[in-house]
């Protein structure tokens, strides 16, 4: 029974992933935008490492959207011309938001809060590191092979409906 849980969980986690890979496609690819809203949230990979060492090259950052409940120190994500930057407020006046990169030596220009995107809420370091090693094939195989060997365990204990198999 176990594992039929285990089965399950992992199916479902799967499901929800794909779905948002679904989505996030059809918003950037089909509809055209920038960027995709998945309720209420998006993600964006550094490109530099103008904030570092708070982020790094190549994480993950997870942006709520909306410029709503900003303040001095926050992390956003803004746009400015064609770019889209992520940098941390360092001033705030009215409408008008100064931020500035961790590792930069100068302010950006100001941009007004309508140039934000969203928030900064949550990253992912050091996403380069298993991008390298998920795209190894050395560790692709064994990957795979343990899946595959799983999956016939499982599937052995189904049919035979021995729970002490393994």
């Amino acid at each position: 029974m176990k594992q039929y849980k285990i089965m399950n969980i992992i199916i479902i986690l799967l499901s929800i992933i794909a779905i948002i890979a679904i989505c996030s496609f059809f918003q950037i690819s089909v509809l055209g935008k920038e960027y995709a809203d998945i309720f209420g949230y998006t993600v964006f990979k550094t490109e530099t490492g103008s904030m570092s060492p708070t982020i790094e090259i190549d994480d993950i950052v997870f942006v709520k959207l909306g410029n709503h409940d900003l303040n001095e120190n926050d992390i956003i994500t803004y746009k400015n011309g064609k770019a889209i930057i992520t940098h941390r407020i360092v001033k705030m006046e009215n409408d008008t938001i100064v931020a500035k990169g961790d590792n930069n030596n100068s302010e950006d220009a100001p941009i007004t809060k309508d140039s934000v995107i969203g928030k900064v809420v949550f990253c992912i370091n050091h996403v380069a590191v298993w991008k390298q090693v998920f795209s190894d094939i050395q560790v692709i195989i064994p990957i795979c092979i343990t899946l595959i060997l799983f999956v016939i365990i499982v599937l052995y204990k189904e049919k035979t409906g021995d729970e002490n198999v393994g």
